[in-house]
């Protein structure tokens, strides 16, 4: 298997290779991966490169190194459970992980006729749009566009930012349960900045969740537009 030259850094592409292996099943939990050596041969780099990729693994609790030992695969799938009542906090904190999220952008723009629908606003009313990373300890699983109706949540970017928190945030504006009215999942190919903010390697693909969460009177409160990592994560449908 040849590095070709994509523009992606090699240490990261023998990462995602790896990564890959421990989606699909190549290498189980708890398994140990082959030696520095052989994933150089593989990979057709030098053991540096391996070393680093190994490095970044372990950072994100994909692997472990063993002094005298190897190196072992140690994280499965987040488990993502789709409900009424989805928060992504308790889900990340239930598996085990530390949950965290990341202010990358917000802004104010008018409501596609889509996203309008959604909110149940006119075309081209005010939003306030956030967009955010979401981590399990250290690892990227997401990167979610929410938007919320200005006029309700003019200042949700400024909130957000200082409580990393969705959940905290809709609290800050007294709104202490929400449920999920509607979610889509769709397929594609991670765009080169979201490729790049997720730590992945272009061409790899991610999982979009468009969902609607409104109050408990039904009152729509958000709509947001999430990319996971699809090899990071496995959906489960809950009924009832």
């Amino acid at each position: 298997m040849s590095m070709q030259d994509t523009g992606v850094a090699l240490w990261r592409q023998v990462a995602d290779g790896i990564e890959r292996g421990i989606a699909d099943g190549t290498y189980a939990s708890g398994d140990k991966l082959p030696g520095e050596t052989e994933i150089a041969e593989i990979y057709r780099v030098n053991r540096h490169t391996v070393r680093r990729a190994l490095a970044t693994l372990a950072e994100r609790g994909f692997v472990r190194a063993e002094r005298g030992s190897g190196t072992y695969v140690e994280a499965p799938k987040l488990t993502y459970p789709l409900r009424s009542r989805t928060r992504f906090s308790e889900i990340v904190g239930a598996g085990g992980r530390e949950p965290d999220g990341r202010l990358i952008e917000s802004g104010t723009e008018p409501a596609t006729r889509d996203i309008a629908k959604q909110l149940r606003l006119k075309t081209g009313a005010p939003l306030v749009r956030i967009e955010a990373l979401r981590f399990a300890d250290k690892t990227p699983i997401c990167i979610g566009t929410t938007w919320f109706p200005a006029d309700r949540f003019a200042d949700a970017a400024a909130v957000y930012e200082r409580l990393n928190s969705t959940t905290k945030l809709l609290a800050h504006y007294g709104i202490t349960d929400y449920r999920r009215l509607s979610t889509r999942i769709t397929a594609a190919i991670a765009n080169a900045t979201d490729a790049a903010r997720l730590d992945i390697a272009l061409g790899r693909p991610v999982l979009i969740v468009d969902s609607t969460d409104v109050g408990i009177d039904g009152t729509p409160l958000k709509f947001s537009r999430s990319r996971f990592v699809a090899e990071r994560v496995e959906f489960v449908v809950e009924n009832g």
